[in-house]
């Protein structure tokens, strides 16, 4: 993980709050269908690291190929999510809050695949950057491409390690318009 210096926090802000996006990709409706895992964590009110894995689903059909662009041949030879969970856990320490565009989402994923792989799931809360977005955008869709569109931060649209850096972007921005952690929280 790499992390930089950043400057004192604006007035009101904990400087010691830790933050991180998670995105998913599933192959397919279940739960625990993850293909895809990316992480972005925020540090000091700046993004300090982002991890990516792809990962073998539970099963060979691979639904939303053309939504994230992943096939089964692609997937096959990769970590399942319990090989990898190690990683992630230790990516997520020190977080006091989990970050997601529509976290709802991504909470649900997380939390079906850490049930069926025997692992407890995390206890750190989710804010969620659509709600915020809903709260504060004059936009009529609040889609994470449209959002990031408005202002103006780069994205892969439904490539998870884009898509998390995309949502801790748009947390430090819904942040400094005036939209708080309780605003967001699910």
């Amino acid at each position: 993980m790499r992390t930089e210096k950043a400057a004192a926090p604006p007035a009101g802000r904990d400087p010691g709050r830790c933050y991180v996006a998670i995105d998913f990709e599933t192959a397919g409706y279940s739960g625990n269908s993850a293909c895809a895992v990316g992480l972005a964590r925020i540090e000091n009110d700046r993004l300090a690291g982002s991890f990516y894995q792809l990962l073998r689903p539970p099963s060979s059909r691979v639904l939303f190929t053309e939504i994230h662009g992943l096939t089964w041949a692609m997937l096959k030879d990769a970590p399942t999510f319990a090989e990898i969970w190690p990683e992630c856990s230790a990516f997520l320490e020190g977080a006091h809050y989990l970050l997601a565009h529509n976290a709802a989402f991504d909470r649900r994923v997380l939390q079906a695949s850490c049930r069926a792989a025997g692992l407890p799931a995390p206890e750190q809360p989710f804010l969620c950057t659509l709600r915020g977005s809903r709260r504060s955008l004059p936009l009529p869709s609040k889609k994470l491409d449209r959002v990031c569109e408005y202002f103006g931060i780069a994205l892969t649209h439904h490539h998870a390690a884009s898509d998390a850096a995309a949502c801790a972007e748009i947390y430090l921005r819904l942040r400094a318009l005036g939209v708080t952690d309780n605003q967001m929280l699910l």
